[in-house]
């Protein structure tokens, strides 16, 4: 047996495969106590209001998660239609600015054409008039002649 200070090394058993101690540690103030309480200390015993009135906090607790939980759903709920209907609104707007823009093109494309064909018409015009102007000429030398 070997006293190191407060340790206390008593050797047991020596083996070929090992060695056992035991260490018994001594108390580092001298109103301590030198065992422990193994046993769990033991609950006071509940009246049976107050377990009542635990069951009913407990409720209540559950009751309030729940309203916690339906508010939420609620609010993504709400979050959702929203979103759907910010989504609706973007494409009926798109929609109407591509079809006034299809519009503008259309109309545009319309006055190109109506001008073109007036140009074309008017040069029309003009060579009948000096076809006519030819044949006037070819006539009145022929008439000469």
């Amino acid at each position: 047996m070997e006293n190191c200070g407060d340790i206390l090394v008593k050797e047991l058993d020596k083996r070929s495969s090992g060695q056992a101690f035991e260490v018994i540690l001594s108390p580092s103030t001298p109103d301590a106590k030198a065992e422990f309480p193994l046993s769990p200390r033991k609950k006071k015993e509940m009246s049976l209001d107050e377990l009542q009135r635990k069951l009913e906090a407990a409720e209540e607790r559950r009751k309030s998660q729940g309203a916690e939980m339906l508010k939420h759903f609620a609010e993504k709920r709400e979050h959702e239609k929203e979103v759907i209907q910010k989504a609706i609104e973007e494409q009926c707007n798109f929609s109407k600015m591509t079809k006034e823009k299809i519009n503008q093109k259309m109309e545009a494309n319309k006055e190109n054409r109506t001008a073109r064909m007036a140009a074309l018409n008017e040069k029309f015009k003009e060579k009948d008039k000096k076809l006519e102007e030819v044949k006037k000429n070819k006539e009145a030398k022929n008439e000469e002649n």
